[in-house]
């Protein structure tokens, strides 16, 4: 058939398929990219707060009963596995160690800089652990399961004197249907798996090696990881801005028209800042109040852990974030009527991601690397919203003490009486 007789507009939609075809045809094939033969996982995490002091271990303070609550801390004194995730105030470290060449290895070590600790770490595998083992290489947002609450909640967002105009967003547990419950739970995530217990994976610390980070350790400097089947040259240097960071120095002033002003010293190696608070409403028990520093109306569930640097630049440019300069944050007036509102800070430190061989910039090489290491660094701090970081945290009675003293007609609630308020538990 002659062109001539082909319509015009058929023509124009034959060249552009054809278009099409040939730009398919020229995209270069994907990279082969093969799981490492070895991986490490390194999750730092300093906590201040509840007018505890830093560096104590995380048994017998208020702290680490909290750490409980929240699904983590001993109890027991001395250092354990978890404490990165646990709210116990102090700096911790937790290792993890795999190798596809020794899939039962039980035990390995790590080498760290001596300004960290002495002799080397020693990483010992769990006897049993819950849930399935991460495969390795695998870097998808992990999502975590919460408890459907009851009654109302109510959400404010963003920094100064008064509540902006639009707010707050309310949703109603009795009558929300799924979509205002996706619009109310927006919630940005972007925590990757770190460090974590399972068979054939030591971990630090560990059984026979629980000594306590001491208050002035440092990470900066050489580490290497040894053990049966575990690649030879598994080494690497750690720079400062993977170092432990400080405390979060937070300190609270009320205002004549009744906000709140937080302030803080930025911190050296701070990526990003995000803050948030939760409490009840006066004489509600069924009515629960959020507010977040972000910009934009986010509940900020997902926010308060470790975040890949990409997506904090990201959320620092949609002002979700405070910027690393930010040395304050006003929140508004009149939102928490009810008593134990609690307020939570988190300073996101620089994420690093290591690999030897590096990965190849030719597309058409495949990459397998020896090995891989994911080094995650956080400080976060915790009080009671309005009451400062010095002040003094009631502390659950003894079996054996008196149930009342002579000065007191009812006995306070406690914190953890009143995150069971907030959280229902």
């Amino acid at each position: 058939m002659a062109n001539s007789k082909i319509p015009f507009s058929m023509r124009l939609f034959c060249a552009a398929l054809a278009g099409v075809c040939v730009g398919a045809s020229a995209q270069p094939p994907a990279q082969v990219v093969k799981p490492p033969v070895a991986q490490a996982w390194i999750d730092v995490a300093t906590f201040a707060g509840m007018g505890m002091p830093m560096g104590l271990p995380g048994g017998g303070n208020p702290m680490a009963m909290l750490g409980g609550l929240f699904g983590g801390g001993s109890g027991k004194g001395g250092n354990t596995f978890g404490q990165t995730q646990a709210m116990s105030p102090g700096r911790w470290v937790d290792v993890t160690l795999y190798t596809r060449n020794n899939p039962q290895l039980a035990e390995g070590q790590q080498a760290v800089p001596a300004g960290f600790l002495s002799p080397a770490l020693k990483l010992q595998s769990p006897k049993e652990a819950r849930g399935t083992a991460p495969e390795p290489g695998d870097e998808r947002v992990t999502e975590p399961e919460y408890e459907r609450p009851k009654g109302k909640m109510l959400l404010y967002w963003g920094c100064g004197e008064t509540v902006r105009a639009g707010q707050p967003r309310v949703v109603d547990f009795a009558s929300a249907t799924p979509a205002d419950l996706a619009k109310f739970f927006q919630s940005r995530r972007a925590t990757q798996r770190g460090t974590h217990a399972a068979v054939g994976r030591p971990v630090w610390p560990s059984k026979d090696d629980a000594r306590m980070v001491p208050a002035q350790a440092s990470l900066a400097g050489e580490h290497a990881f040894s053990g049966a089947g575990v690649p030879e040259g598994f080494r690497f240097q750690l720079p400062a801005a993977q170092d432990l960071m400080p405390a979060i120095a937070l300190k609270q002033t009320p205002q004549p028209a009744g906000s709140t002003l937080l302030e803080w010293q930025a911190l050296p190696t701070a990526r990003a800042y995000f803050a948030s608070a939760m409490g009840a409403r006066e004489k509600s028990e069924n009515e629960m109040v959020l507010w977040t520093s972000s910009e934009l109306p986010d509940i900020g569930f997902g926010l308060l852990d470790y975040q890949t640097n990409p997506a904090v630049d990201r959320w620092l440019k949609e002002k979700v974030l405070l910027p690393r300069q930010a040395t304050s944050c006003e929140v508004p007036k009149g939102l928490f009527t009810g008593p134990g509102a609690m307020l939570r800070m988190i300073a996101y430190g620089n994420e690093l991601n290591l690999a030897h061989p590096p990965r190849p910039t030719d597309p058409r090489v495949a990459w397998e690397p020896d090995w891989t290491a994911k080094i995650r660094v956080k400080s976060v701090a915790m009080a009671m919203l309005g009451m400062g970081m010095g002040m003094e945290v009631p502390v659950a009675e003894p079996a054996d003490a008196p149930a009342s003293r002579p000065d007191e007609g009812q006995k306070k609630p406690g914190v953890k009486d009143l995150l069971r308020g907030i959280f229902g538990r």
